[in-house]
């Protein structure tokens, strides 16, 4: 799926546009325990609540591919034939009317997730989106919809206690403490079953969300969906700077380690000016086409190409928003740590002075702990 696709199916989560018409789920305590189920019409729910739990959903279709948004594919022996997706495919072709199928996904999450904090929540849904036709002039033409999108959306959210606060007492005319009740929090992950690519259901994919990128929760997607699951943006960077410094080594220098940044960041930049739908991607040798710009030795930019193949998979696309932090500009040594726009990375630089090394960076202008401070220039005396 391309980040257009996510937002024509987000764009849906409304009472007036979807086709959702029950949501299910189980609530379940931190001893993975389900106590209450849930199975209620969102035609006979108040439009807030509706809205609420459309808005719950929708937040599985939100943040960035391949960071929040996972691709996950399944083989071919599996849509074949195996026991996870014939169960999604299940769940899909009932309409999750099926109580039993409901349960059986259930307990797959249940059984896996440790949930910070215990008590969270399942929801299920399905809808059925008739797809309008996109016109040449790439305007979507509802009257000519030829396709129709059946999918099932699943979120989980924490359930938290509510925090104590003063409160109106209408009957009592005065203000008391008083706790709310437990609050569904946003979601936590979740998935959308199947893939909606080139705006067709796609059987071999599907859409898996984590809210914290460094914490994909590798345990459900092999509970539910028995794929390998991919590296998290987290696990993508630390391996991308272990081949870089791995196979540089003293080459690594500071110079190096700015070009990429900068190189990187820029195309970040370029592809989101471009409003391109499609994720960025490159490829390691992309990578080290940046690093013989640097003029680091060919040996080593083929031992930088040749570590990616191992941490990554041979001819792997990576994703350049997981690579580095685009933000920010970071510098640390064991006693101090420096961080800049990244745009003012150039002004960093590496001295040996005395055999010593040092960090470099202008300070016309200098506070400390908000104190503005004035530098003065030492002179020396002739002994």
């Amino acid at each position: 799926m391309n980040q257009r696709e996510v937002g024509e199916l987000r764009r849906r989560f409304r009472p007036d546009r979807s086709a959702i018409s029950r949501i299910y789920g189980c609530y379940v305590n931190g001893r993975k325990e389900i106590i209450s189920q849930v199975d209620a019409s969102l035609g006979n729910m108040p439009q807030e609540e509706c809205e609420q739990y459309l808005n719950l959903m929708k937040k599985v279709l939100t943040g960035s591919l391949g960071r929040n948004l996972i691709d996950i594919e399944f083989s071919t022996r599996q849509v074949a034939d195996s026991e996870e997706h014939r169960l999604l495919m299940s769940l899909r072709d009932t309409r999750l009317e099926d109580a039993e199928r409901r349960q059986a996904l259930y307990r797959r999450i249940i059984d896996a997730l440790d949930m910070e904090g215990g008590n969270y929540l399942i929801l299920l849904a399905y809808d059925a989106y008739d797809v309008p036709w996109r016109g040449g002039d790439d305007q979507l033409q509802a009257d000519a919809a030829d396709t129709v999108f059946s999918y099932i959306v699943c979120c989980v959210c924490p359930v938290k206690d509510g925090k104590l606060a003063l409160g109106f007492f209408s009957g009592e005319n005065a203000f008391h403490c008083r706790t709310a009740s437990q609050l569904v929090a946003p979601p936590e992950l979740g998935f959308l079953f199947p893939a909606f690519d080139d705006r067709a259901a796609n059987l071999y994919n599907a859409l898996f969300y984590s809210k914290r990128p460094d914490q994909i929760h590798q345990e459900v997607i092999d509970a539910v969906f028995r794929t390998e699951p991919p590296m998290s943006a987290a696990e993508q960077r630390e391996a991308f700077e272990e081949a870089l410094s791995g196979a540089l080594e003293d080459a690594c220098s500071m110079e190096v380690a700015q070009a990429v940044h900068e190189r990187l960041r820029e195309q970040i930049m370029q592809h989101k000016e471009s409003r391109d739908p499609e994720p960025l991607a490159l490829t390691a040798e992309d990578v080290g086409e940046i690093l013989r710009d640097c003029e680091v030795e060919e040996e080593r930019v083929a031992a930088f190409v040749e570590e990616c193949s191992r941490q990554f998979g041979d001819n792997a696309v990576l994703t350049p928003g997981n690579l580095i932090n685009s933000a920010k500009f970071e510098v640390e040594t064991a006693n101090a740590k420096i961080s800049l726009d990244p745009a003012s990375s150039y002004l960093i630089e590496t001295r040996v002075i005395d055999g010593r090394k040092y960090l470099l960076i202008p300070a016309d202008e200098v506070t400390v702990n908000g104190l503005a401070v004035h530098i003065q220039q030492k002179l020396q005396t002739m002994q």
